[in-house]
């Protein structure tokens, strides 16, 4: 074995320790980092052929891996914006540049702006909401995307356009009994009407119902109908009634309809039953924002009234350990990692959303510390092998003196 390939081989294994310790340093550092994925090292041994029967020592290589897949613990907060991800994929955000990336650190917090973005300053990225359907994905890109942004949440008013009101009218009552029950409505601008509707019978298995809006000025807006009941004390007809829509005081109050098929006449009390009811909400203001396991966003009004607003999109590759970590706690896709595939919190393929929770540095510090002992103790030794082939390399050159 030649003194040479000892001294190269001694700072084969120096050099890779220092790689080892530069791991363990910055997992350490980074082991209350929110979404932050350990750095490891794997080593390796690099073999030289004999020849003529002399040893070539060779030495040892190293390579640099991330368990990005390992998922850490979760811390809970007070904050519905902090958000964790239970299960695979990553949060797509954007920076000044404008370029999207994938992460797990999802401490965002609503700028002035309406923005949400994490404490590396990056944007979280989602689809606007539907509620009739869920926004097309384009599943290898980042194409659709837009800013999670609730500055446009602001008061909000919903005028009424259907309802139901299921009563039941008592059979043993004589022609001419009248009895009458009202509902809550709104009008464009959200000023609550009171609609109250009057039932009077008029011969067996009949009766008639008004719908007044109580003033002032009072306003009638279903006029005199009759309600036709089978000898079961079912309703025949009609199944509905429909408001007749008007202006008032600059708003509109529009045609809401209202379905009556539940209404019956058998032998009890008047009575209104559970589920009466028509939609639309008086003004409120945002008092809140919630996002649920799937990731929609939602302002809550001070009516208790959800609006959904955007849905967080997710990202995921078919190997994320080979993902190339950025600064800031990103990745973005490498050759080695596969090709990023789009989806949604819930659906297949992707973890669930914890709103109010942080994933933690999937760190050991304890597990670190032995690690940087171990190596310490190793680049030690192998700091000696250099040293005894540097004398014995003195002795060799003095053999000529």
């Amino acid at each position: 074995m030649s003194l040479y390939g000892t001294m190269r081989t001694g700072v084969s294994g120096m050099n890779a320790q220092a790689n080892r310790l530069g791991t363990v340093a910055e997992n350490i550092a980074n082991s209350s980092t929110v979404g932050y994925k350990k750095a490891s090292v794997q080593f390796s041994s690099m073999i030289l052929p004999a020849t003529g029967g002399a040893y070539n020592s060779g030495g040892v290589e190293t390579d640099i891996r991330y368990s990005i897949s390992d998922q850490g613990t979760f811390s809970y907060t007070t904050s519905a914006t902090d958000l964790a991800i239970n299960g695979n994929g990553f949060f797509i955000v954007s920076g000044g540049d404008g370029v999207e990336y994938l992460t797990r650190a999802g401490s965002f917090e609503m700028m002035d702006d309406g923005t949400l973005r994490n404490a590396a300053g990056y944007t979280l990225m989602g689809y606007e909401y539907s509620s009739t359907s869920d926004p097309t994905i384009v599943v290898n890109g980042f194409e659709g995307l837009t800013p999670v942004n609730l500055s446009s949440a602001s008061i909000s008013a919903t005028a009424s356009t259907e309802g139901q009101l299921n009563v039941n009218l008592p059979s043993g009552e004589a022609a001419g009994y009248s009895k009458s029950t009202s509902l809550v409505a709104y009008d464009s601008q959200g000023n609550s009407r009171l609609l109250e509707f009057t039932y009077i019978k008029t011969a067996a298995n009949t009766w008639t119902v008004e719908a007044n809006y109580a003033g002032p000025p009072v306003t009638t807006v279903i006029p005199t109908t009759t309600l036709n009941f089978d000898a079961n004390g079912k309703l025949t007809s009609p199944t509905s009634l429909t408001t007749t829509a008007f202006a008032v005081d600059g708003a509109n109050m529009g045609a809401i309809a209202i379905d009556i098929s539940g209404s019956t006449q058998l032998a009890a009390a008047f009575s209104v039953e559970t589920g009466a009811k028509i939609n639309g909400n008086a003004a409120s203001e945002v008092v809140g924002y919630e996002i649920d396991e799937k990731g929609v966003v939602s302002v809550v009004y001070d009516n208790g009234d959800l609006t959904p607003r955007y849905r967080v999109a997710l990202a995921t590759v078919q190997s994320p350990d080979n993902l190339t970590p950025i600064a800031g706690n990103l990745y973005s896709q490498s050759n080695d990692s596969g090709v990023i595939v789009m989806g949604y919190a819930g659906s297949a393929g992707f973890g669930t959303i914890l709103s109010g929770a942080l994933e933690d540095s999937n760190v050991d510090v304890a597990e670190e510390l032995t690690a940087m002992i171990e190596s310490q103790r190793n680049y030690t030794a192998n700091s000696k092998v250099f040293q005894t082939g540097s004398e014995l390399m003195d002795v060799l050159v003095n053999l000529k003196r």
